[in-house]
C-alpha cells in the first residue's frame, strides 16, 4: 500500500471511529430516555454509516478484530433508541460492553496502521530522527 492510499485509509478510520463515538452517544441517550424522532433517525443514519463504512474498511485491510459478525451484531441488537431505552439496565451495559469492545478492537486496527505510516516515512528518508537531526 503506498503512502497516500493509507494516508487516506487512516483518515476513513479515524472518521470512521467518530461514528462508533456518536454510536455511544446514542446508548446513553436511550439510558437518560431523553430522546425525539430527530435522534431517532440520526441513529440510524450513524447504524447506516457504520454498515457501509465496515466493507470499505475490510475491503481496504485484513482485519480479525473486531470480526464484521460481531459490529453485525451490535448494531442488529439496537433497532433503535426506543428499544434500547426500554433494555433493563444489565442488558444496555451488555450492549456497551459489546460497543467498548469493538471500539477498542478499531482503535487498535487505526494503531496498526499508524505504524505502517510511520514506517513508511521512515523509509523516505530526508526526514528528521528522534533527536531532531536530519537523516
Amino acid at each position: 500500500m503506498n503512502k497516500k492510499m493509507l494516508d487516506q485509509l487512516i483518515l476513513q478510520m479515524e472518521n470512521y471511529l467518530e461514528c462508533w463515538k456518536q454510536f455511544n452517544h446514542f446508548l446513553n441517550i436511550a439510558r437518560a430516555k431523553k430522546f425525539g424522532e430527530e435522534d431517532e433517525n440520526q441513529f440510524l443514519e450513524i447504524k447506516s454509516v457504520l454498515a457501509q463504512q465496515l466493507e470499505l474498511i475490510l475491503a481496504s485491510i485484513e482485519c480479525t478484530n473486531p470480526t464484521r459478525e460481531e459490529v453485525h451484531s451490535l448494531i442488529s441488537a439496537a433497532p433503535s433508541i426506543r428499544y434500547l431505552s426500554e433494555l433493563n439496565d444489565g442488558a444496555i451495559r451488555g450492549v456497551e460492553n459489546q460497543w467498548h469492545k469493538i471500539y477498542i478492537g478499531w482503535q487498535s486496527n487505526l494503531g496498526q496502521l499508524k505504524v505502517k505510516q510511520r514506517e513508511l516515512e521512515n523509509q523516505g528518508g530526508g526526514g528528521f530522527s528522534l533527536f531532531g537531526r536530519k537523516k
